[in-house]
């Protein structure tokens, strides 16, 4: 378990003084091959300017954004929390984008922010939480051993960073 990992809410304001570090997160798990909404080869502009993007959303409480940082103090991980849902879902949340650096891997980073997460979500009185992710990647057993429960899968429903098509398996979590 990763020890001198620390877990923080970032701000609209934590999330651009930080874009570099998070722009080469979510670069390093494309480049991966981590099915996350972007292709390859990565726009280095285009990742910063999604970031700026979430960081809109964070300022506009429609989403929480969990940071781990390393004991540099750097960030390694991420994982969003999206709360602003349809008016007849108050209860329900989205959870999105878990990315862990590739040099912070296999250090409990994924299942600290997972854990994080759910508490968040309690917190801000969701009490059903849902995600989907690649149908056999390495993320659908994590989830799956999280206590995540698979709702079924999409065929066909996305594209890999490379282009190939994916199915996408649906899960939920009741808190």
């Amino acid at each position: 378990m990763a020890t001198s990992i620390s877990l923080h809410t970032f701000s609209r304001n934590d999330i651009l003084l930080h874009l570099d570090a998070l722009t080469d997160i979510l670069e390093n798990c494309i480049n991966g091959g981590a099915s996350v909404s972007f292709m390859l080869p990565c726009q280095p502009n285009v990742l910063r300017a999604w970031w700026r993007t979430i960081a809109d959303s964070v300022e506009a409480q429609e989403r929480l954004l969990l940071v781990a940082l390393d004991a540099r103090q750097q960030p390694v991980g991420t994982v969003q929390l999206i709360i602003d849902q349809p008016e007849n879902q108050p209860h329900r949340a989205d959870v999105a984008k878990l990315l862990v650096h590739e040099r912070a891997r296999r250090q409990g980073v994924a299942a600290r922010l997972m854990s994080a997460l759910e508490l968040l979500a309690q917190e801000h009185h969701k009490t059903l939480l849902v995600l989907d992710t690649a149908t056999g990647s390495g993320a659908e057993t994590f989830y799956q051993r999280c206590g995540w429960r698979k709702a079924g899968e999409i065929p066909d429903y996305a594209l890999m960073p490379d282009g190939a098509l994916t199915a996408t398996s649906v899960f939920y979590k009741q808190m």
